[in-house]
């Protein structure tokens, strides 16, 4: 049973407009190459686990992979370590302008994401509303809060008002687009749980 999350505070940031329009994509590799730069944090892309059958040669400089599948399910977009702490999170993009789906997020990476959080790893999920030109960031754990409510028979989606009440909201500003381990530095207790359910 998890009890409805608690509400926070919001971490806004000064809106640089110059930035508006990038993929979410882009704007968290921005991120993280600025941690890397600066010994902050080291935190990558996952590569994504395909196998290539078919390859097209249109010249002897270039090549066009025309046919590959997933060798196995991939998990989350990014993962890394900042201050000894390992990072793992997805990052979804949505069209809607009022919720997101659960659909979104597969079976497989909140088993995933479930592991790290109960090994005491820090794992979040970024979502940005595109059309809305605004991006959260929600702590795993409360977002279990939404999945148990959905298999319960609840609402299969979690409404932007939600988002605006439980995760934190970021803005982008001149130095760096989502400097999203600020939010986890000044709200760490909100993304780990200090009871570990570990099988020894």
């Amino acid at each position: 049973m998890f009890n409805y999350p608690n509400k926070k505070n919001t971490f806004v940031q000064k809106t640089n407009y110059a930035n508006r329009g990038m993929e979410l994509e882009d704007d968290i590799n921005f991120a993280n190459k600025y941690y890397l730069n600066n010994n902050i944090a080291v935190i990558h892309k996952k590569p994504i686990p395909i196998q290539i059958v078919e390859v097209n040669y249109p010249n002897r400089k270039s090549a066009m992979i025309t046919k590959a599948f997933y060798k196995i399910p991939s998990t989350t977009d990014y993962n890394g370590l900042w201050l000894g702490k390992y990072i793992d999170f997805e990052a979804k993009e949505t069209n809607s302008t009022t919720s997101f789906s659960l659909n979104n997020i597969h079976k497989h990476q909140i088993d995933h994401m479930d592991k790290i959080l109960r090994q005491g790893g820090i794992t979040f999920i970024i979502v940005r509303f595109k059309k809305n030109n605004r991006t959260f960031i929600l702590p795993f754990k409360k977002f279990l809060y939404y999945l148990t409510r959905a298999e319960n028979g609840g609402r299969k989606s979690i409404k932007l008002s939600e988002f605006e009440d439980t995760a934190f909201e970021l803005s982008f500003h001149y130095k760096i687009r989502l400097d999203y381990l600020d939010v986890i530095k000044t709200n760490e207790s909100e993304f780990i749980i200090w009871k570990l359910c570990l099988n020894i």
